[in-house]
């Protein structure tokens, strides 16, 4: 079976949570915001506004270990789905650790671009290391770090430990970091779930303003949509490799002798 058949039959066997994370998600969003909401004059309110956001966490980290552990198969070494899901806070630190590395790179571009632009002769200047072309190179760099390179290798990382903990299978995470077909999937991921829903927003708003409360809402439903899409879609891609990537390759020393030879052996 490919890669692919592989995926999909996984993505058809944990349908139930693939349906939960469009309405899981959505519903924690809403309950998110409902929470910035909340009143402050009374002892209980302060304490629920302490207590929301927690409850909000620990829900959303056991509906995407649940998802990933069902998108899996269970080779009878997983730990408690519990335990799956707090490892996942560990790289959920990492990636916003990372967010706020790239997010204070992305604020000096601009500087850096003009001290390379300044290292270069007046005719490289001119003709290719020109200010505009450092500074789109460093942001095309950029957003490749924060959506691809980043995420490529904390989901995989994530989809193991959300089974077995801390006891990954650590040489099968490193031989699916070095599977292409994973970063395909990675680049394909971030192109439809990031990059193709960002331009929605562009341009000038034009027509009256029910057209563009309407218009507004119907992309920000597609964006939605195409985000946990790609999301869910790259985690049964990570399950399917992962799950690839233990099957050794035999050498034909290894391989097991014909059935005939094996008694000629023996009568021998």
């Amino acid at each position: 079976m490919s890669e692919f058949a592989d995926m999909l039959k996984r993505l058809k066997r944990a349908w139930g949570w693939v349906a939960g994370q469009f309405g899981g998600v959505l519903l924690l969003l809403a309950l998110g915001l409902a929470w910035t909401r909340l009143p402050d004059k009374h002892g209980w309110q302060v304490a629920l506004t302490l207590v929301v956001p927690l409850l909000l966490v620990l829900s959303m980290l056991e509906l995407q270990a649940a998802t990933m552990r069902a998108l899996a198969t269970d080779d009878g070494r997983r730990v408690k789905m519990l335990w799956g899901a707090l490892t996942l806070l560990v790289w959920a630190a990492l990636f916003w650790a990372a967010w706020a590395v790239l997010d204070l790179c992305d604020a000096r571009i601009p500087e850096w671009a003009g001290y390379l632009n300044s290292r270069f002769s007046a005719h490289a200047r001119a003709r290719i290391f020109a200010y505009a072309h450092l500074v789109q190179w460093m942001t095309y760099a950029e957003w490749a770090l924060r959506w691809v390179v980043v995420p490529g290798k904390l989901i995989v990382c994530a989809v193991a430990s959300a089974q077995w903990g801390w006891r990954m299978p650590w040489r099968r995470l490193i031989r699916l970091l070095w599977n292409w077909r994973w970063w395909l999937g990675v680049v394909v991921a971030a192109l439809a779930g990031v990059l193709f829903p960002s331009h929605f927003f562009n341009g000038l708003p034009n027509g009256t303003v029910s057209h563009q409360v309407w218009a507004v809402i119907f992309k920000l439903a597609a964006a939605y949509v195409l985000g946990v899409g790609c999301w869910i879609l790259l985690l049964a891609w990570a399950a399917a490799l992962l799950e690839r990537a233990e099957r050794p390759v035999l050498t034909s020393s290894e391989l097991p002798l014909p059935q005939a030879a094996a008694d000629t052996g023996g009568d021998a």
